[in-house]
């Protein structure tokens, strides 16, 4: 379930930080966010086990997913302006 749990919360992750963080470089479709909330989710679960946040079958709450998203878009919009 915890799988489960951080897919719904990257989901919706990845609107917030889309919203937070708006710009020209970063994904601007819905499923390419969506889909780098919910890796912001995974990395920010990976993240806080990593560090002994979480424990090992916890995963990251709602507000370490948008920071974990914001990192992604980050890392993402860095990529796409050194392609262009």
């Amino acid at each position: 379930m915890g799988f489960i749990w951080t897919i719904i919360i990257g989901f919706v992750a990845g609107v917030v930080a889309k919203f937070i963080m708006p710009g020209d470089n970063e994904p601007s479709g819905f499923i390419l966010t969506t889909i780098l909330g919910i890796v912001g989710a995974f990395v920010a679960t990976y993240l806080g086990q990593a560090l002994g946040w979480y424990g090992p079958d916890e995963g990251a709450g709602f507000i370490g997913a948008v920071v974990g998203a914001l990192i992604v878009l980050f890392a993402y919009g860095a990529l796409a302006r050194r392609r262009a």
